[in-house]
């Protein structure tokens, strides 16, 4: 069943039990080198999604865009997809 839902994109991954803290250390350690500030503000925009209709979610995406494109992280990531570089994303 686990399977199943892999498969239709329901799950991100379906690892044995004796692996599944050395997966969970590689998504997270994934996650520590993205840009963190990018991160929270897409969880911000998950958990609002809830509660608000299409309309305003939209508009609040739109927001949290502009504030993201305000922050180091975002311009290092621009600058270092255009130099071809691995970023060096700072949380700011």
């Amino acid at each position: 069943m686990a399977e199943e839902a892999e498969k239709m994109g329901m799950i991100y991954k379906v690892v044995e039990d004796e692996n599944l803290q050395a997966e969970g250390l590689k998504i997270a350690q994934k996650l520590a080198q993205m840009p963190t500030k990018g991160i929270g503000l897409t969880k911000r925009l998950l958990n609002e999604s809830y509660n608000n209709t299409l309309e305003k979610q939209l508009e609040y995406e739109g927001e949290l865009q502009f504030e993201a494109s305000q922050t180091y992280d975002y311009n290092e990531g621009v600058n270092a997809f255009l130099e071809k570089r691995q970023p060096n994303f700072k949380g700011e």
